[in-house]
């Protein structure tokens, strides 16, 4: 037995076609909530914004034709200029799609989210979406990823990848170099017009030149480095005495100033 279609009432479109409109839902949601195929509510949506201006025709003198198209090309002028204003303003946006998320307001009273995305160039599938975090594995890795790389800085992803494998567990070098990306670990090593002088216009002497270190107390020299802690990473400053090697004065901070 055939089963009858399905027949609709012409209010019960437009509060479709309204919904749909407003933006606040998808076309899924909508679909799931009133039982109409998405194809329908599309089309319901086109019919209502094609048949909008019949609304107010009702007790309107009617226009002369030349005035009419005089409107009609005005109205075209205006809606090509706001699209022009409307890519001016994408372009000078921030291109951060995190940035853009935060600008929107889902809770707007008169914008939808649908609007909102339009004007700031941004998908709504992007604002939807959840951004995925590293997993507990990834993080595990990272962390050795990081000692080793300390221990040794001039290790390539190879022997990276060599030195954290374990007999239970094989770690692929394409993951060490995604890791070390996300991370923003680098290997040391000689780039090339490594000796090439510099082109500052000030260069400084080396006043030990020829100077016999003979005694201690005669030259100091200073020096600062990061020491990684549990929770971050410390500045050492330390000055050490030429002739016996002796430090003289260090201090530990975690700050760059003067001090």
């Amino acid at each position: 037995m055939n089963k009858s279609p399905r027949v609709h009432t012409p209010a019960f479109k437009a509060q479709v076609a309204l919904v749909a409109l407003k933006g606040d839902r998808t076309l899924s949601e909508i679909d799931a909530q009133h039982q109409v195929h998405v194809k329908l509510v599309q089309a319901w949506n086109k019919q209502m914004l094609e048949q909008a201006a019949t609304v107010f025709t009702s007790g309107v003198k009617p226009v002369a034709a030349k005035d009419t198209a005089a409107q009609q090309a005005e109205l075209f002028e205006q809606i090509g200029r706001l699209k022009m204003e409307l890519e001016w303003v994408k372009k000078k946006l921030p291109p951060s799609c995190e940035w853009k998320r935060s600008q929107t307001e889902s809770s707007h009273d008169e914008l939808s989210v649908r609007r909102q995305c339009d004007l700031l160039g941004l998908n709504r599938s992007s604002f939807y979406a959840e951004p995925a975090s590293a997993s507990a594995e990834d993080l595990a890795m990272m962390e050795r990823l990081d000692r080793g790389h300390l221990e040794r800085p001039f290790l390539g992803t190879r022997k990276l990848a060599t030195l954290v494998s374990s007999p239970g567990e094989a770690v692929n070098r394409k993951r060490v170099q995604r890791l070390m990306r996300v991370m923003g670990l680098e290997c040391l090593f000689p780039r090339p017009k490594c000796r090439v002088t510099s082109r500052c216009p000030k260069k400084y002497l080396y006043l030990l030149k020829g100077v016999a270190i003979d005694r201690p107390g005669f030259v100091w020299s200073a020096d600062i480095t990061s020491v990684p802690m549990p929770s971050g990473f410390m500045d050492l400053v330390a000055t050490i005495d030429w002739f016996s090697r002796l430090v003289v004065s260090w201090r530990l901070s975690n700050t760059l100033d003067g001090s």
